[in-house]
C-alpha cells in the first residue's frame, strides 16, 4: 500500500495565507502611520509653545529684576531658565526662539521648524500694552 499524505498532515502556511496577512498589515500601517505622525507634530508644537511660555516668564522676571527694559539676547535668560535654554523641538536647537523688544513691550515666540510641519507658533506679549 502507498503512504498517501492527507492535507491535515501538512504543516506550514500557504502562500495565500501569507499574502492575506501581509495585506492586512499594510492596511493597518497605512491607517496608523499618518495618525501617529500627526500626534508627534502636535506634541512637538505644544512643547515648543510651552517652552516659549517659560522663556517669556524668564524674560519678564529678568526685566523686573533689572528695573525694566527687555533684552533680545537669548543667552541672557539661560540662568533664569535653570541654567540653560530648552531645545525647541521644532528646530532642534536652543536658539529656536525669538525675543523681540518693542518699546514698552516684548514679544516671545517659538520658531517654526521643519520638524513640526506647518503651524503658527503662539506669541506671548509682555509689558505695558496700553489702555
Amino acid at each position: 500500500m502507498k503512504n498517501i499524505q492527507t492535507q491535515s498532515n501538512r504543516k506550514g502556511f500557504t502562500l495565500i495565507e501569507l499574502l492575506v496577512v501581509v495585506l492586512i498589515l499594510g492596511i493597518l500601517t497605512a491607517i496608523a502611520l499618518p495618525s501617529y505622525l500627526s500626534s508627534v507634530n502636535a506634541s512637538r508644537q505644544g512643547a515648543a509653545n510651552s517652552n516659549a511660555r517659560a522663556l517669556a516668564t524668564a524674560v519678564q522676571s529678568k526685566a523686573i529684576a533689572l528695573g525694566g527694559g527687555y533684552d533680545s539676547t537669548l543667552a541672557d535668560y539661560a540662568t533664569d531658565m535653570g541654567g540653560s535654554l530648552p531645545n525647541n523641538p521644532c528646530t532642534g536647537t536652543t536658539t529656536g526662539y525669538t525675543v523681540t523688544p518693542t518699546g514698552t513691550q516684548c514679544l516671545v515666540s517659538a520658531n517654526s521648524g521643519s520638524n513640526c510641519g506647518t503651524w503658527t507658533p503662539a506669541t506671548y506679549t509682555l509689558g505695558y500694552t496700553g489702555g
